[in-house]
């Protein structure tokens, strides 16, 4: 069967249908969902009974998969493969984590609007996201589109931003959420990574505002001022209009384009069990390649 697409907000995210994403996909099918993804950036899987390792299998049929802060905090898993990310309050033990443990600074770090690994070369192109246990209430998560964002500013932002690149650093939120318990070593696993303000998405042609709370200071500029505009930009790129707000099913998997997108969790009772695990892919030139 083709690919079926439902829209779910006037600018873009829809909701997917028509392919079998839980077995091995033809070439024709990857390029019909890569070409959603330029359409539409937010793609909406409802009841998808992925395991694992079909969750690994299905993000590797668009590019090499990233382990992003895994890098850094080199931790206890509990999931059977480092490939798979950890979207939980769960420890490693399988318990319900404290209320002040690492993972749940990693939730609130979460309820931040970021692009996942923007703090690294090469950054996340697609993430996935699988719901297994979800609580009464909350967690939802919303996405922005920065490519509406870019187009909504005014003419004298776009010209203003057009030369401006940011430092986008990977310990920045925790260091935001009073998290500063981290080695020299950790501090230098990831280097900081240093994007332009201003790019054009390569699988829509259209220009996008890449901004993002992993970015720390505009190049050139004090950091104050820079700290302050990055902050104004990010509220503009975060207007309702903007944005698309998923309320989570068992068995869904939502797939992202973190290169034209920006994501944010949202609150929930963290005395409930929610887990949810992720993939992502790297923006490596095949996975740009596959994206045209």
């Amino acid at each position: 069967m083709p690919l079926e697409l439902k829209p779910l907000h006037p600018l873009f995210a829809a909701e997917a249908s028509g392919i079998d994403i839980t077995r091995p996909l033809s070439d024709t099918e990857v390029r019909q969902i890569n070409a959603a993804m330029n359409r539409y950036a937010v793609l909406v899987w409802r009841g998808q009974p992925l395991t694992g390792q079909q969750q690994i299998d299905f993000a590797k049929s668009f590019g090499p998969l990233d382990l992003g802060l895994k890098k850094v905090f080199k931790r206890q898993e509990r999931l059977e493969d480092e490939r798979l990310i950890d979207i939980s309050n769960v420890d490693a033990e399988g318990n319900v984590a404290r209320r002040d443990s690492p993972k749940n600074l990693s939730n609130f770090a979460n309820q931040l609007w970021h692009s996942d690994s923007s703090f690294q070369n090469p950054r996340a192109a697609y993430s996935m996201l699988h719901a297994l246990v979800l609580p009464s209430w909350g967690g939802n998560t919303e996405f922005a589109d920065l490519r509406a964002a870019y187009d909504a500013l005014p003419e004298r932002t776009q010209a203003e931003l057009q030369d401006l690149r940011a430092e986008h650093y990977a310990l920045h939120t925790r260091i935001l959420l009073g998290d500063e318990a981290y080695t020299d070593e950790q501090k230098k696993t990831i280097p900081p990574a240093v994007w332009p303000l201003v790019e054009t998405h390569a699988g829509s042609g259209r220009k996008l505002l890449f901004v993002g709370v992993h970015a720390r200071q505009i190049i050139g500029w004090p950091t104050a001022e820079s700290r302050m505009y990055l902050q104004d930009l990010l509220e503009h790129a975060t207007q309702r209009e903007f944005v698309y707000r998923h309320e989570w099913q068992v068995g869904d998997l939502v797939m992202w384009d973190n290169r034209s997108t920006l994501h944010r969790g949202r609150r929930y009772d963290i005395a409930e069990r929610r887990e949810l695990r992720r993939t992502t892919i790297e923006d490596v030139p095949e996975a740009r390649l596959m994206a045209a």
